[in-house]
This record gives C-alpha cells, sequence and structure tokens, in this order.
C-alpha cells in the first residue's frame, strides 16, 4: 500500500507544473465571459457547463453566478430579483 501512494507521489511531483496548469478550482473565472449551464435544485444549483453568469428568463438581464439567488426548480429558469421571481410565479397562472 505505502509503495503505490508513493508511487503517485512520485508522478503527481514530476508532472505537477502540467496538472497546475490544466485544473481550475471553484474561484477561478474563465477568462472570456460565458453563460453557465446550471441545474437548479432545491436551495442550491449545480454548475453543468463553466461560465460567469445565467440569463434571467423574464427580463433578459445578466446575472453574475456570485449574485445568483432566485431560481425555479420545476421551471429550471433564473430570476435577477424577488419582483421577476413573482412576475413568472403569476405569468404561469398562480397567484402569490
Amino acid at each position: 500500500m505505502r509503495l503505490a501512494f508513493l508511487k503517485i507521489e512520485r508522478y503527481v511531483e514530476r508532472n505537477r507544473t502540467n496538472l497546475d496548469s490544466e485544473m481550475m478550482n471553484r474561484f477561478e473565472q474563465p477568462s472570456i465571459p460565458t453563460q453557465a449551464r446550471i441545474r437548479y435544485m432545491d436551495g442550491d444549483y449545480q454548475v453543468k457547463a463553466p461560465g460567469n453568469f445565467v440569463k434571467c428568463a423574464i427580463t433578459g438581464k445578466t446575472i453574475m453566478l456570485e449574485e445568483l439567488k432566485y431560481w425555479s426548480v420545476s421551471r429550471q429558469e433564473a430570476y435577477i430579483d424577488a419582483d421577476a421571481a413573482l412576475k413568472a410565479y403569476e405569468d404561469n397562472g398562480l397567484k402569490a
């Protein structure tokens, strides 16, 4: 077991520059602004394709991922603010 660990450790050390250049951590942003593909879940979301922003389903405005607070799980849509979320809710035949 120890031998396998040492082999992995040596491989990582030899290829550190290659590994570091290919990896992207969650705080890095793509250099070109791109729209992310998101799977909206209850209280959280999953990034399916990396990007910086999503578009509001009602207004069409850009929402940076750091500012994303409103979305619909059932319709898989993002909203820029509570007013846009309420409008989407009402447009689908529901009353607040």
